[in-house]
């Protein structure tokens, strides 16, 4: 069997920028800790997701730079690789992105987000393109929030190019008078769960979603497995790092390979 450990980083929304970074490199210690080969945060988490309305101050490139500078140091002293949900400007413009850093605490690329959500319009450039990133024996792409809730293709193209697991980083809120989960993919909750479930099973891939400790939020952070049955998930609104196990031969990526055209 061919196994990788993994960490989601169900944190709160951070208090701030600098918060932001501190708590991502106390989470990136704590993934080494665990014993985790990965660990991937939720969207935008540093500096914060800013499209809903948040106190984020204004993208500044000189602070996002060593910000994922420092990111960056401590992956590689932990050993540990990151997905860091982020912004970067590409030609003076903001795009939500994430960072990939690998256990050697070099930067092994981005990928942008493509899809936007209509909210997401006025702040954000899309990127264009998608790729996948290789540690060790774990071959992964990305999906971004409103990309792996709504357009199936973007997963599939991910497992196409060779991914065995898609890390969906994403920023989930509770709206006013909604209903508040207590178990994973409720049927009387929003379709975002059953969304997960779904992107795993029609692509036979590891899927693993991750949001910050919102209480109230439709989504906490999960791991999904190839036959779309929910491998492990995070409680609701409660801060930690949910660690999976993955066996990296059940992602025969058997149905995304049957797709033609």
């Amino acid at each position: 069997m061919s196994s990788v450990r993994i960490a989601l980083a169900n944190l709160p929304f951070p208090a701030n920028p600098d918060a932001s970074v501190e708590a991502a490199c106390a989470a990136i210690a704590a993934a080494a800790a665990s014993g985790a080969d990965l660990v991937s945060f939720p969207e935008c988490f540093v500096p914060g997701y800013r499209a809903l309305g948040a106190a984020v101050p204004p993208a500044d490139p000189v602070w996002l730079a060593a910000a994922h500078e420092r990111v960056a140091l401590a992956a590689g002293i932990a050993g540990v690789a990151v997905v860091l949900g982020t912004e970067r400007f590409v030609d003076d413009r903001l795009r939500i992105t994430a960072l990939v850093v690998g256990p050697d605490g070099r930067l092994r690329g981005w990928q942008d987000k493509v899809q936007l959500d209509p909210s997401e319009d006025a702040l954000y450039e899309p990127g264009a393109g998608r790729q996948v990133f290789t540690v060790g024996g774990l071959v992964f792409g990305i999906v971004i929030c409103h990309e792996g809730f709504r357009y199936p293709e973007t997963v599939r193209d991910a497992v196409r190019q060779g991914a065995q697991l898609v890390l969906h980083p994403h920023y989930s809120e509770p709206e006013p008078g909604s209903f508040q989960p207590q178990a994973y993919a409720d049927p009387r909750n929003t379709f975002h769960e059953a969304a997960a479930r779904c992107r795993a099973a029609e692509n036979t891939c590891w899927y693993a979603s991750v949001n910050c400790a919102v209480d109230g939020s439709p989504t906490t952070s999960a791991i999904i497995r190839p036959d779309g049955s929910v491998f492990a998930w995070h409680p609701y609104g409660e801060p930690g790092l949910l660690v999976g196990d993955l066996d990296l031969d059940l992602a025969t990526r058997a149905l995304a390979l049957r797709l033609r055209g």
